[in-house]
């Protein structure tokens, strides 16, 4: 609540959103299948169904976007986990994509979550050398990330029933799926932020407009 009101308060105008940086990871995972549901007849007897490996190969995604597209992306190698030390090197090239490609982000507004890599102390320090503001964001709240309510479940629905063999195939599935989206959909994943801070503060009764 403390946060949504501290970000609704900000302006009553949200022209600031157009500086913003969001980012988050994923993981994808080489074989999407998805189990379906079906209604049948007592007599009839359902088809079968693949079941998902319990340890499948997977790769992580990693991307930052604002509300005119994606800023940068990469893929980690297999297994590979992110760790405080490496998302660091990851905000610096995204600062120089920034400084090459996208002046108009130099002064970023920068929102994540609360996941490790991104609250540890040589994070935190980073970003002060970035000169980046950092938004609250609350604990818990993907649905406050743009990230999870908005890119990652579409980049899921995207992957969903399809199934890799290599790490190309699956990166150039993930490139193509950011290439294949507007500027529009971008800017609805950010531009949803307001009404969804409202929303918090509305379901908790503490809102008045």
């Amino acid at each position: 609540i403390q946060a949504c009101t501290t970000l609704l308060s900000r302006k009553r105008r949200f022209d600031w959103l157009s500086k913003l940086i969001t980012a988050d990871e994923k993981w994808c995972l080489y074989s999407n299948v998805t189990r379906k549901r079906a209604w049948l007849d007592k007599a009839s007897t359902s088809e079968s169904q693949a079941k998902r490996e319990r340890h499948q190969k997977k790769l992580m995604v990693c991307v930052w976007w604002s509300a005119k597209g994606v800023v940068h992306w990469e893929m980690l190698a297999r297994n590979q986990t992110l760790n405080a030390q490496l998302y660091c090197e990851q905000l610096q090239r995204v600062k120089d994509v920034i400084t090459q490609s996208h002046p108009e982000l130099s002064n970023a507004i920068f929102l994540h979550d609360n996941a490790r890599p991104h609250i540890a102390n040589v994070t935190l320090q980073k970003l002060l050398d970035l000169e980046w503001e950092v938004l609250p964001h609350p604990p818990y709240s993907p649905d406050l990330a743009p990230t999870d309510y908005h890119l990652f479940r579409s980049l899921q629905n995207y992957l969903n029933d399809k199934i890799f063999r290599t790490d190309d195939e699956l990166k150039t599935t993930v490139q193509n799926f950011f290439s294949s989206k507007s500027g529009a959909f971008f800017s609805k994943g950010i531009n949803d932020l307001p009404r969804r801070w409202k929303e918090v503060l509305e379901k908790n009764g503490d809102y008045l407009l």
